[in-house]
C-alpha cells in the first residue's frame, strides 16, 4: 500500500530558519541565508537525503514570501499568525521558559502566573501544534525529526500522537533548571513541558549538567524518563570558517580602527555578547571598575572593549538592561577617563567583522554569564586569537565543563573575585597564555557544528549511542 506521508527523510524544526526575507522598496523580495551548526549539519547529509527544515515566518518579509509561494528548496516556512507567534515567542518562550532555565526571576515580584499567562500559554500550544502538524504532513514513513530548543518543547509529544512511526529527537540549546527552580511553573504547565519533551525517542543537551537537571525534573515530577534516551553533544566552534573569515579585508579594516580606539601599547579586555540578561554584562563592567579602583597601576594601560549587541528589544526588561549597560560604561569613562584614554570602548551595533577583529586583538576575553547553555564566544576567541588570549570564564557557562581547566574561572556574582581574575589574566606570562590558548582552541573545536548535528542524527537512528 502506498504511503500517504510526505517525502522528507530527515527533518529539522526550529523557530528561526536558515533564510529570511525582506520586502524592498520596489516590492521585490530579498532572501538572506544564515549559517550555524544546523545549516552545516544538513548540508553534510547531502542533497539526496530528502532533508527538510521547518521554521516559522518571523517578520513581514517572511510572511509575504509564504503568501507569494516564494521559498527555497528544503525549507518550509510556517505563516503562524503574528499575534500567536508573539505570545508564544515573547510571552512564553522568552519571558517564562528562558527565565526559568536561566534562573533569572526576581522572585519577590515575579513570576506572576495569571489569566494573561494562561492566554499566552494557549498561543504557545497552538504554535507548537502548527509545527507538529506540518512535520507530520511532511515526514516520510519512519523519518527522523530533530526539534530544536525551548520554543518547541511540546512538539515531540504532539508529533508522537500524530505520527508514532517517526524517530523523534529534541535538542536543548539552553541550560535546564534544577527541580527546585523548575517547580516554580504551575504544576500542570511543568508536567506539560516534561510530557512534551518525553514524547521524543532521544533528547540532546549541551552538557552533562543540563542533562542531569532534566533527568532530575523527570524523576521528581513525571515518574522518570520512561523509554526516552538522553545524550550530550557539546557544540564546538567552526574553526575553518572562523580562521578564514577573520582574515578577510573587512576584518583587517576594523582591526585598524579598534587599535586606534584602544591606543598604542595598551592591553585589551574584550567581551562580545548580546544584551541578554543572562550574559551578565553589567557585573562585568562593575568588575572592570573595581579593577581600576583597586589596582590603579592599570589606569591608562588597559581598555575594556565591550560589544553589547541589542537583543529582544521588544521586551521592556531588555531595553532597560541595554540602557543600564550604556549608563555604566559612561560612568566608568567619566570617573577614570583622561584626555587620551577612554577606559571603556562600547559598541551596541551588531557587526560580526568587528567582533572577529576584537577576538584577534584580545589579550583577555571576559565571558562571565550568570548561566549559559554553552557560550560559543568562549570557544571562538581562542580559535582566532593572534597572540594568545587569557580566558576569564564563568563556572556557570556550559563551556566550563570543557574549558575550565585552562581558563581563569570566576563566580559570576563575585565582583571583587572577577576583578582579581582580570588582573591575573592581564599579568599571565605570554608563554603560559599561548600554551593555554592552544589547549583551549583544541577543546573548542573538538565537536564542530556538522559533526555535532550528525552525531545527534546517528544516535537517534540507532547508529550511535
Amino acid at each position: 500500500m502506498a504511503s500517504t506521508y510526505g517525502a522528507a527523510q530527515v527533518l529539522v524544526a526550529s523557530n528561526r530558519g536558515p533564510v529570511s526575507y525582506e520586502v524592498r522598496d520596489d516590492g521585490s523580495l530579498h532572501a538572506r541565508r544564515g549559517g550555524g551548526g544546523l545549516v552545516s549539519g544538513l548540508s553534510a547529509i547531502g542533497p539526496d537525503a530528502g532533508a527538510l527544515w521547518v521554521c516559522s515566518a518571523l517578520g513581514d518579509g517572511d510572511r509575504e514570501a509564504v503568501r507569494r509561494g516564494v521559498g527555497e528548496d528544503g525549507v518550509r516556512m510556517l505563516d503562524i499568525p503574528a499575534d500567536v507567534h508573539a505570545d508564544a515567542y515573547n510571552g512564553i518562550a522568552n519571558s517564562v521558559l528562558w527565565f526559568v532555565h536561566h534562573m533569572l526571576y526576581q522572585t519577590p515580584l515575579e513570576p506572576v502566573f495569571d489569566a494573561e499567562f494562561r492566554r499566552q500559554w494557549a498561543s504557545y500550544e497552538a504554535y507548537n501544534r502548527a509545527f507538529a502538524e506540518a512535520l507530520a504532513g511532511e515526514a516520510a514513513e519512519g523519518a527522523a525529526v530533530i526539534v530544536q530548543d525551548y520554543h518547541l518543547v511540546l512538539v515531540p509529544g504532539m508529533l508522537r500522537e500524530l505520527r508514532p512511526d517517526l524517530l523523534i529527537g529534541h535538542f536543548s540549546h539552553t541550560p535546564w533548571a534544577p527541580p527546585e527552580y523548575f517547580r516554580m511553573l504551575p504544576d500542570d504547565i511543568g508536567r506539560a513541558v516534561l510530557r512534551g519533551m518525553l514524547g521524543a525517542d532521544r533528547l540532546g543537551f549541551l552538557t552533562r549538567r543540563w542533562a542531569d537537571a532534566f533527568t532530575a525534573c523527570c524523576e521528581a515530577f513525571a515518574g522518570g524518563l520512561g523509554d526516552t534516551r538522553i545524550g550530550v553533544h557539546g557544540l564546538g566552534a567552526d574553526a575553518d570558517f572562523l580562521r578564514r573569515r577573520s582574515h578577510e579585508a573587512d576584518v583587517e579594516e576594523r582591526m585598524a580602527a579598534l587599535r586606534a580606539e584602544i591606543g598604542e601599547g595598551r592591553r585589551a579586555i574584550v567581551r562580545v555578547d548580546r544584551t541578554e540578561l543572562s550574559k551578565n554584562i553589567v557585573r562585568g563592567l562593575l568588575a572592570y571598575r573595581a579593577l581600576l579602583a583597586g589596582r590603579p597601576e592599570w589606569r591608562e594601560r588597559v581598555v575594556h572593549v565591550a560589544f553589547a549587541y541589542p537583543s529582544r528589544q521588544d521586551l521592556a526588561v531588555y531595553r532597560d538592561y541595554t540602557a543600564e549597560v550604556q549608563r555604566l560604561a559612561r560612568e566608568i569613562n567619566s570617573e577614570f577617563g583622561t584626555p587620551g584614554w577612554n577606559p571603556v570602548v562600547l559598541h551596541v551595533k551588531d557587526d560580526f567583522a568587528r567582533s572577529l577583529a576584537a577576538y584577534r586583538l584580545a589579550d583577555v576575553a571576559l565571558v562571565n554569564p550568570i548561566r549559559d547553555g554553552m557560550n560559543l564566544v568562549a570557544k571562538e576567541v581562542p580559535v582566532v586569537s593572534d597572540e594568545g588570549c587569557a580566558l576569564v570564564l564563568s563556572r556557570e557557562a556550559g563551556a566550563y565543563e570543557e574549558m575550565g581547566e585552562d581558563a581563569v574561572v570566576v563566580n559570576p556574582y563575585d565582583i571583587e573575585g572577577t576583578a582579581d581574575a582580570l588582573h591575573r589574566a592581564l599579568t599571565m606570562p605570554s608563554g603560559e597564555r599561548a600554551e593555554r590558548t592552544k589547549r583551549l582552541a583544541a577543546a573548542a573545536t573538538a565537536l564542530p557544528p556538522a559533526q555535532w548535528f550528525l552525531g545527534q542524527l546517528t544516535a537517534l537512528t540507532g547508529q550511535g549511542s
